[in-house]
C-alpha cells in the first residue's frame, strides 16, 4: 500500500482561495476510502484558522529549521477531519498574516514551510512513499530532496508527484536564494534545471525533478506544452513530457447536492425536478428581479480577463436588448470590470444583478437557481463550477478549453446529445451566438431543454475515478 504526505499552501475546510483548496480537501479524502495510507501538511494561518477547529488541534512538537544563515522557530500542529490527519506548521513569523499569499517575501515564506517539510519527516516518524506537492509553493522538495537531503537514509527512497494547478504561478525569485534560503549551492542553478531567465523558478525545478508531474485535466496536459497556454515553460514541459499527465479534478458529489444541500430553499434530485423552479423564483425574489419563468443566466466567478469576463461584457448589451432574461453576476475582481457589470445592473435593474462580492451562500443558491452557467475563461485548466453547475441542473456555456473541454459536451441539436454549449472561437460575437443558443433552445424546446439538463446532472463528477488513477500513479512510482 502506497504511503503519501500530500503538501499544499491551503486546503478547505480550514482555508481556500481557489480550487486547490477544494482539490485539497476532497482528493486526499477520496484517496483515503481507495486504501493509500494518506497524511495532509499546510500551513498554520493562524489568524485565518476557523474558530470551530482549534479546540481539536493538538501541539505535536516543535524544532528548529535552518533558513540560510537563520535558525527558524517551527511547531507542528496536528489535527484529524473526516478520516483526515493533518499536519499544520507554525510559525507566526511567515504565517501570522491577514492573508495567505501576496506579500514581499513570499519567497521565503514558502522556502521556510518546504525546508520544514522536509525536516519534519522522520521527527514526526512520517517517512512516505511518495510527496504529493502541489504548485509552486511546495514545487521546490523535489529538488531539495535530490540536492539537499540526499544523504538522509530514509530519504533516498522517497518519490515526488507535482501537480500543477495553475501554471500561470511559478515562484519566480533571485537565484541568492538558493544560498540564503534554502542553503544550497549553484548546481542546480548552473546546468539549466531551476534557471528562468536569470531567476531561480520554482515551478520549474519541480517539473525537472519530480518523479512524475500531473496537471488537473487531460486537455490542459497538451496546451501547456503549447507557447500560447505554456507560460514560458512549454519547452520544459516538451522535454519532460514523458512524465506528464492530466487528471481531471472532481468535486464533492455530498457537499454539492441539490437533494441535501443546506444553502439552498428547495430540495429536489435528478429524477424529480419539481422544486428547481421554486429554488429559482426565490432566488429571483433574494436579488429584487421579477419572479418570471424567463432563462437566468448566471456568472459565479473572479472577475478577471482570465475567467472572459471582459467577452462576456461585450456580449451584454446587445443580448439584454434582444431578450426577455435575466443576467446575475456573483464575483469580485478587476475594477474596471466590476463597474461595467455595475452600469448593466443600472440600465436593466429588472433583468440584471451584479453581486460583486464573495458569498458561498449565495453561489450555491445561483447554481440551483439558474438555468445556464456561463464560463467563458479564456483558459481554464481544470474549472470546477462547470461540474457543480450540472449537478443542481444549471446548463454550462463554456469556452472549451483545458478542462471545460473535457468535462462539458457540446449540445448536439440533430441528437440531442451533449450537456452543455461550447465554443472554441474566442470572440465575444461568437459568446452572444452561443447565448443566442441556449436562449432559443430553452424557449423553442422544453423537452430538448430538460432532456439536456437530465443528461448534465447524471454526469459522475465524483473523486472515485480520479483517485484511482493517483493511487495507480503512487503504486508504480513505489515498485
Amino acid at each position: 500500500m502506497s504511503k503519501v504526505l500530500f503538501a499544499a499552501a491551503e486546503a478547505a475546510p480550514f482555508y481556500k482561495t481557489g480550487g486547490l483548496g477544494d482539490v485539497s480537501l476532497a482528493l486526499p479524502k477520496a484517496l483515503i476510502k481507495n486504501g493509500v495510507e494518506l497524511r495532509v501538511v499546510i500551513p498554520y494561518y493562524k489568524k485565518l484558522f476557523p474558530e470551530q477547529y482549534r479546540s481539536e488541534l493538538k501541539d505535536l512538537m516543535y524544532f528548529q529549521v535552518q533558513v540560510g544563515a537563520n535558525a527558524k522557530y517551527c511547531g507542528i500542529k496536528t489535527l484529524k477531519l473526516d478520516g483526515v490527519e493533518y499536519y499544520l506548521i507554525d510559525n507566526e513569523e511567515y504565517f501570522g498574516r491577514d492573508g495567505i499569499y501576496g506579500y514581499w517575501d513570499d519567497g521565503e515564506r514558502f522556502a521556510f514551510y518546504q525546508l520544514a517539510i522536509c525536516e519534519m519527516l522522520e521527527k514526526v516518524n512520517y517517512i512516505p512513499n511518495v510527496i504529493h506537492c502541489n504548485d509552486w509553493h511546495t514545487a521546490f522538495i523535489p529538488v531539495l530532496l535530490k540536492d539537499k537531503y540526499n544523504w538522509i537514509d530514509s530519504y533516498r527512497h522517497i518519490k515526488t508527484v507535482l501537480t500543477i494547478h495553475n501554471i500561470q504561478f511559478q515562484g519566480v525569485y533571485d537565484p541568492v536564494i538558493l544560498g540564503s534560503l534554502f542553503g544550497i549551492g549553484t548546481e542546480t542553478f548552473d546546468e539549466g534545471s531551476v534557471e528562468y531567465y536569470g531567476n531561480v523558478n520554482f515551478m520549474k525545478g519541480g517539473i525537472y525533478y519530480a518523479d512524475a508531474v500531473t496537471t488537473v485535466s487531460p486537455s490542459y496536459a497538451q496546451e501547456i506544452q503549447t507557447p500560447e497556454f505554456g507560460e514560458s515553460l512549454d519547452g520544459i514541459l516538451r522535454d519532460n513530457s514523458y512524465k506528464l499527465q492530466g487528471i481531471v479534478n472532481g468535486i464533492d458529489t455530498q457537499v454539492y447536492d441539490p437533494a441535501t444541500d443546506p444553502n439552498i430553499y428547495s430540495h429536489y434530485q435528478v429524477d424529480d425536478m419539481t422544486n428547481k423552479l421554486k429554488d429559482k423564483h426565490a432566488l429571483q425574489k433574494s436579488l429584487g428581479l421579477p419572479q418570471v419563468d424567463v432563462p437566468v443566466f448566471a456568472v459565479v466567478s473572479r472577475l478577471t480577463r482570465q475567467k472572459g469576463m471582459d467577452l462576456l461584457l461585450d456580449s451584454l448589451n446587445d443580448f439584454l436588448h434582444e431578450h426577455d432574461a435575466q443576467v446575475i453576476v456573483l464575483g469580485t475582481g478587476d475594477p474596471d470590470l466590476e463597474d461595467g457589470f455595475r452600469g448593466y445592473q443600472v440600465a436593466f435593474p429588472d433583468k440584471f444583478v451584479a453581486a460583486i462580492e464573495f458569498d458561498v451562500k449565495l453561489a450555491q443558491q445561483i447554481y440551483t437557481g439558474s438555468d445556464i452557467f456561463v464560463m467563458p475563461s479564456a483558459f481554464e485548466p481544470c474549472g470546477l463550477s462547470q461540474m457543480m453547475a450540472m449537478r443542481y441542473g444549471s446548463v454550462p456555456l463554456v469556452h472549451s478549453v483545458g478542462g471545460l473541454r473535457d468535462t462539458v459536451k457540446p449540445y448536439n441539436h440533430f441528437t440531442g446529445a451533449g450537456t452543455g454549449f461550447g465554443f472554441t472561437d474566442y470572440r465575444a460575437s461568437v459568446l452572444s451566438k452561443m447565448m443566442n443558443k441556449a436562449y432559443d433552445l430553452y424557449h423553442d424546446d422544453p423537452k430538448a431543454w430538460q432532456k439536456l439538463r437530465f443528461q448534465g446532472m447524471k454526469q459522475d463528477f465524483g473523486w472515485q475515478k480520479s483517485a484511482q488513477k493517483y493511487r495507480q500513479l503512487y503504486q508504480e512510482l513505489s515498485e
